[in-house]
Parts: structure tokens; C-alpha cells; sequence
């Protein structure tokens, strides 16, 4: 599930911002959906009418709570939200967009432990962002995104903007 919106600078107009959330794949939908029929195998006994109730109560109950409880990628406001972290834009390098085996690199092997990561099965592509902060002990951003050239030049877009502010 994937909504990729920009958002309008408040002066500007221009848009330079980017919202997308990394629900769950068609496959793990299909698979909570599958713990209806069992749920209402398990109430059977008790009830046939009551056990179609409860099982499609949960079939759907779990889905919602799939699909809600998925972390949203945004950059707003000179930063760069990824669940409940955010980072000023200004503290980050140029992102640099993985797919295919590069991502499967980016996301395995070639993970530096020090960084932060927001990794989704289900979402081949990642972008990273190497963190230019001194004092921070993390080294760079790891994100999930079915669109990350997209994120990623949000991420420049919001760093040219931000610099443009203090001049």
C-alpha cells in the first residue's frame, strides 16, 4: 500500500514534500485473511452463524490493524520522517537508490550496524542516506521505498530549500 503525496511549501508553492506508507504485501494480507476461516473453524461447535461472525471479525480486524500499523515514510518540513525517527534534512548526505541485487546488498552484507534502519519485506527497493552529523554516532539511513528515487530527490529538494531559507 503505497500513498506518495506532495505537500505545497507554505511561500512557495512549490511542491517539496513526499509521503508514502510501506503497508504490507498482497501475500501477507492474503495470509492474516486466511486466520478467518480458521478462527471460525475453532467457534464451529458452538455456533455456525456465530462462527462465520467471529471469524470474518478477525480476517478483517487483522488486515486493518496490518495496513494501520504500517510506518510512514514522509519528508516534511526540512525533515525526514521514517516511523517515529526523524532527521533535518541538512543532516544528511545524497541518498543513493538500491534495487534488485544492490538492495538485497544494501539491506544484507552490506549493512553497517551503526546505521539506522526502516527495512520492509515485501519492499525490494532501499535508499540510503549517509548521516554528515559529526557528532552523531549513526552512520547512515537505511529506508524501505517502493519509490526511492522519488524519496530521494525529496530529500534534495528539501536540502536546497533549507538552504535557501538562511541565505
Amino acid at each position: 500500500m503505497q500513498n506518495s503525496t506532495p505537500h505545497a511549501g507554505a511561500r512557495t508553492g512549490r511542491v517539496d514534500g513526499y509521503r508514502e506508507r510501506l503497508g504490507p504485501s498482497l501475500w501477507i494480507l492474503v495470509a492474516a485473511g486466511m486466520a478467518a476461516p480458521m478462527v471460525a473453524l475453532v467457534v464451529t461447535p458452538i455456533d455456525t452463524t456465530v462462527a462465520l461472525v467471529v471469524g470474518a471479525a478477525v480476517g478483517i480486524l487483522l488486515i486493518a490493524l496490518l495496513i494501520l500499523a504500517a510506518p510512514v515514510v514522509e519528508v516534511r518540513d526540512g525533515e525526514l520522517r521514517a516511523g517515529r525517527a526523524h532527521i533535518g534534512v541538512e543532516f544528511l548526505g545524497a541518498g543513493e537508490a538500491h534495487a534488485g541485487e544492490d538492495a538485497r546488498h544494501a539491506r544484507g552484507a552490506g549493512l553497517d550496524p551503526r546505521s539506522w534502519h526502516l527495512i520492509r519485506g515485501g519492499i525490494d527497493p532501499v535508499v540510503v542516506f549517509p548521516v554528515t552529523d559529526a557528532d552523531d554516532p549513526t552512520t547512515a539511513w537505511v529506508i524501505s521505498s517502493r519509490t526511492p528515487d522519488r524519496l530521494a530527490a525529496a530529500v534534495r529538494r528539501a536540502q536546497i530549500t533549507r538552504r535557501t531559507q538562511y541565505r
